[in-house]
């Protein structure tokens, strides 16, 4: 497999899942003062991260929970917010301009934060209430957090055995993934890599995975125009863009709104003959119980995606790590 890196990706994944500790720590003493809002703030990516985290508690819960931008947090701001609310987000590079604000009227604000940076030497690292640093697997970093909250408040008293599960076998079970996509990453890679358009549709805990992967993979990275859409809204515009030649690519979970999207899938025969589907359920999650494979399956989707985007680096020869504008220009 090219530009893969077995023993990384398994360390990466078990190294996320040790870290447990620290958050349930982060979580329990924000649970025994009390709380009245969870926010998951981002920009970009980590806003997508943000919206699967919102899903998944929806999905489980009644926890007060909302999703914010934080550059329409910058200038429309959030009266919801108070001194008892706990706000989560992560950064890479620890400096990105939006949170760097956000954070700092946050903090103004006495809100408590929990950040999750890559670099413990800057500005959100060292303004965050609470800070784990700790590289990748945002996700599931975000998940943890999530869970812990509705396990505290009695809304998923599964936690202590999929937890048990995702120790055990989570990190074997997605490198697997890895190796059983990577044949039909490279297929699609070599059909799609010079698209002049592609659709992404996906819904539930898969939509802010495929808004991300749209946006901050295929755009930002490969340079290859893209749109997302939540496949609720499929039926609502864009199905009357669809022909026979249009790119499609549907992606698929195993949550509460996976109907969504398997309505998407069952229309595209019908109109479209260049439509993928990615399904998490073609899968094996071996040692992973049925009854959790929806908490996951978004990481599971995430591991074909991150094959396709390896073939098509290879195909353009494209570094995906090149940027013109982003970073690279004031704006």
């Amino acid at each position: 497999m090219i530009k893969y890196d077995k023993q990384h990706e398994l360390d990466s994944v078990r190294g996320a899942l040790a870290i447990r500790g620290e958050i349930e720590a982060m979580v329990d003493e924000v649970c025994e003062r009390g709380f009245d809002l969870v926010c998951y703030m981002g920009i970009g990516g980590t806003w997508a991260s943000a919206l699967q985290a919102e899903s998944h508690i929806k999905e489980l819960s009644d926890l007060p929970v909302v999703v914010e931008n934080a550059a329409e947090f910058n200038t429309l701001g959030n009266k919801r917010l108070t001194d008892k609310s706990v706000v989560v987000f992560s950064s890479v590079s620890g400096n990105t301009a939006e949170m760097v604000v956000a954070l700092d009227a946050l903090n103004e604000r006495g809100v408590t934060t929990i950040g999750f940076v890559d670099h413990e030497d800057s500005p959100l690292a060292k303004g965050a209430t609470h800070c784990i640093v700790y590289p990748e697997n945002e996700q599931l970093k975000f998940f943890m957090v999530a869970d812990r909250f509705m396990r505290n408040a009695g809304q998923f008293p599964q936690y202590d055995a999929y937890y048990a599960e995702l120790d055990a076998h989570l990190a074997d079970a997605l490198v697997s993934v890895a190796e059983a996509s990577d044949e039909f990453a490279q297929r699609f890679a070599e059909e799609h890599h010079d698209d002049d358009i592609h659709y992404f549709v996906g819904a539930g805990e898969q939509y802010g995975s495929t808004y991300s992967y749209a946006m901050c993979y295929w755009e930002e990275q490969h340079w290859i125009r893209t749109k997302s859409i939540h496949a609720a809204e499929f039926f609502h515009g864009m199905l009357e863009v669809v022909d026979r030649d249009t790119n499609v690519t549907v992606i698929m979970g195993e949550d509460a709104e996976r109907p969504l999207a398997e309505r998407v899938a069952r229309f595209l025969p019908k109109i479209c003959a260049r439509y993928t589907i990615i399904d998490s359920k073609d899968y094996a999650l071996e040692g992973i119980s049925p009854e959790y494979r929806g908490y996951l399956s978004h990481l599971v989707t995430h591991q074909v995606t991150n094959r396709i985007d390896a073939h098509i680096e290879r195909i353009n020869c494209h570094p995906m790590d090149i940027r013109r504008y982003y970073r690279a220009l004031d704006y």
